[in-house]
């Protein structure tokens, strides 16, 4: 779906965060890019949604056609480091700007809005406002907001972050869910070894900056993932592995 090409990006302050990235992200995959900070992976994940263009390189995206599509870019939906809702707006109105940046709202999209904001554990919360929801329950609007187009290619940029853990690995559990019953590509951006390794199919290791792939890893767990997953044996040896591949970068 995603090829990258010979990706460099420098800024204009004569910065380098990207140089050299090689690529390729297969449909129905979800590919973890995993890296300490600052090692250009959310200004790679920008490339990827085209809102940033690289300074050399090339980039190919290879996404539906389908009249029904209401406008190429929602076939890509991409979720930022913090909710970024309007606070003036429901919860509802918040799930429905994508359509309404693209044209009238009718019901058709009042009822995909109500479904997903029903899949990511909210409804009942469609009037509310965003400072009456909590930092996971914020988040959770702006995932919802992000696959309401139905995109074919999700983008998510260390969503989990600033949560706490016990908030952080329900919604880790969450995504898993949406993403096994859509098996949208997902490209997910952490720096955590423990989070890469419970999400994903594939990891991307980058260096530290200029960023590069110092490695692709295969995540062979099975799917659907549960929780006691994460005490396993084949879950903690794969964790040290990744966490190897890590300082070694």
């Amino acid at each position: 779906m995603v090829a990258l090409r010979a990706i460099r990006k420098r800024f204009a302050s004569g910065v380098t965060a990207l140089d050299g990235i090689d690529l390729e992200v297969r449909r129905g995959e979800f590919l973890s890019l995993l890296g300490p900070s600052g090692c250009g992976k959310s200004t790679l994940l920008r490339i990827i949604a085209g809102l940033s263009e690289p300074s050399s390189g090339v980039r190919r995206l290879s996404l539906t056609t389908d009249s029904a599509k209401r406008a190429s870019a929602g076939r890509i939906g991409f979720v930022f480091q913090e909710p970024t809702l309007m606070p003036w707006s429901t919860v509802s109105d918040n799930v429905l700007l994508p359509f309404r940046l693209a044209g009238p709202v009718g019901r058709a999209e009042r009822e995909r809005a109500a479904r997903e904001i029903a899949a990511v554990g909210l409804a009942g919360f469609e009037r509310a406002y965003p400072r009456e929801l909590s930092g996971g329950m914020r988040m959770r609007v702006s995932i919802a907001r992000a696959l309401v187009t139905d995109p074919d290619l999700l983008l998510l940029d260390e969503p989990f972050a600033a949560l706490d853990e016990i908030t952080r690995m329900a919604l880790n559990d969450d995504l898993l869910r949406l993403w096994c019953n859509r098996r949208s590509t997902v490209v997910f951006v952490t720096h955590s070894v423990f989070e890469s390794v419970y999400l994903s199919t594939r990891i991307a290791v980058m260096t530290p900056r200029p960023g590069r792939i110092a490695a692709e890893l295969p995540i062979d767990l099975p799917q659907p993932r549960e929780r006691a997953l994460r005490t396993s044996p084949d879950y903690v040896a794969l964790c040290a592995a990744v966490s190897q591949r890590l300082a070694q970068a």
